[in-house]
Formats: C-alpha cells, sequence, structure tokens
C-alpha cells in the first residue's frame, strides 16, 4: 500500500508492503503515479518519501519473478523500476528520503535520485544484486558512496552505514530511529518555508546541470540483466534465494535475508 498525505505544504508519502517492502510490479508504477501527482499538485511544496514496516526498501519482489514461466513480471519489474526511480528525480519539488532499517536494491535507486536523505542510526544501504542474478542502480549508488567504494559494494553485496554515507556527504542528518519522520519533516518545513516558484527551478537547474544521466545510465545497466536472463544465469543464481548464505566478509551486521531485489 502507497499512500499520500499534504500538510503544510509537504506531501509525505509512505510505503507499506510487510513483511519487507519488497514492491511487486504494481508497487513500483503506483509509487511512481504519487510522485509525479505531488509534484504536480500545486499545494505542494516539498515531498517527504518514507516506508512502514522493518525497512526502507529491499528491492523488488523477487518471488513475484520467480512466479512468473516466462519475462513478463522481469519486464515489468524492470519498466517500473526505471518509472518509480525517475518519478523521484523528475519530481517538480524536492524529495527528502527518510531511511530506516535496510535500503537494498531498488531502494537505492529511489534514495540516490533523491534530493535530500535522513537517516537512522540503524539505516544499511546495499546493492545485493549479483546474489540474486541481476545488476542495476549502481548509477544510484555511485551518487551516495565514492566510486571505488561503490564497486567494493557491488562486487561483494557489502553494505555501509548511515553514519558512513553521513561522513561522504551523501545524508543529511542521522538520528535514533524514534525521531526519524520527525527529523525529515523538519527538513522538509525549512523547504517549504521558501518560495515555492523559487524552489520548483531549483529543482529543474540542478537536474539540468547533472554531471550523472541517470535515466540513461540506469537503462544501460538494465541491459545487461536481461543478459543474464536470456542466458538463464539469473535462474540458476536466484534459484537459491531464501538459502542460508555462505560465511564470507562481514557485512557490517546486516543481514542480507531482508534483501528480495532485483533493483
Amino acid at each position: 500500500m502507497i499512500t499520500t498525505v499534504v500538510d503544510g505544504g509537504i506531501a509525505e508519502i509512505v510505503v507499506d508492503y510487510p513483511p519487507v517492502n519488497a514492491l511487486p510490479v504494481a508497487g513500483w508504477f503506483a509509487l511512481a503515479d504519487e510522485l509525479l501527482a505531488a509534484g504536480a499538485d500545486p499545494a505542494v511544496r516539498v515531498v517527504v518519501l518514507r516506508a512502514e514496516g522493518r525497512g526502507f526498501n529491499a528491492g523488488v519482489d523477487i518471488k513475484e519473478i520467480q512466479r512468473d514461466e516466462g519475462h513478463r513480471a522481469l519486464i515489468g519489474a524492470n519498466r517500473g523500476c526505471f518509472a518509480a526511480f525517475a518519478a523521484v528525480y523528475d519530481c517538480a519539488v524536492p524529495v527528502v528520503a527518510a531511511v530506516h532499517g535496510f535500503c537494498l536494491g531498488g531502494g537505492i535507486g529511489l534514495v540516490g535520485n533523491a534530493d535530500v536523505i535522513v537517516a537512522s542510526e540503524d539505516a544499511t544501504f546495499g546493492l545485493p544484486e549479483v546474489d540474486r542474478g541481476a545488476l542495476g542502480a549502481a548509477t544510484h549508488l555511485s551518487r551516495l558512496v565514492p566510486q571505488l567504494k561503490a564497486r567494493a559494494m557491488m562486487y561483494t553485496s557489502a553494505t555501509a552505514t548511515a553514519a558512513e554515507l553521513h561522513a561522504f556527504g551523501s545524508v543529511h542528518t542521522v538520528v535514533p530511529r524514534a525521531r526519524l519522520r520527525d527529523a525529515a519533516r523538519a527538513v522538509a518545513a525549512e523547504i517549504a518555508a521558501k518560495d515555492p516558484r523559487v524552489i520548483r527551478m531549483a529543482k529543474e537547474a540542478f537536474n539540468g546541470i547533472d554531471p550523472w544521466d541517470v535515466k540513461r545510465s540506469y537503462r544501460y545497466e538494465q541491459g545487461f540483466t536481461f543478459e543474464l536472463n536470456l542466458a538463464g544465469i539469473a535462474d540458476e543464481v536466484r534459484s537459491g534465494f531464501g538459502a542460508t548464505p555462505k560465511a564470507g566478509p562481514a557485512s557490517n551486521g546486516t543481514s542480507q535475508k531482508a534483501d528480495q531485489g532485483d533493483g
């Protein structure tokens, strides 16, 4: 379920797909619609994007893809993710992402395109795509951490903490989990207090000078996910989904069991 409430110029969009906010195809498109509608509403000056439950986002619903005997669900998930990530970027007003718990796979695509990130102390960020036979959202991870850090995270499926991202400058504020919503709304309120005509132009201007072409580069990444699926490699890797992971390098103590993401 995705809900939107507008109050004082702040549109609060809340994602709630138990148990881990791994979104089905329809969920990604619904989120895109909510984001774009909020930006098109003249009463909205800023968006807060947050989630209920155990974590912010665990990517796509892999089980939905596994149930599909063809590639319809995979194509839908890829198009849905593209639409949702682009909607964060294209939303006519700034988007403040409030992140708690795990932010994995598709979650990275959302926050990597956000304008401001506020995170709880327990938040962790990662792209365990290679463990699911997929690729994607390296575009967005590279906006959150330095290039070589992003490569290491992708190759090893390791996660980074909110404190690390704060040190890199990509997370604006780190707060106790109980204060996350209030902290995100406080930042949003600062933005909402500005002249909305100027803020909307500022968002458009930042997108216009962005060194990343986030849509093109993410679409390029998606092509490799399709290659892995057509070659049958993705099915082999995904067949172990849900199994106990092999012992390996620590990932900042965060379990990858929550991940269902193909990003």
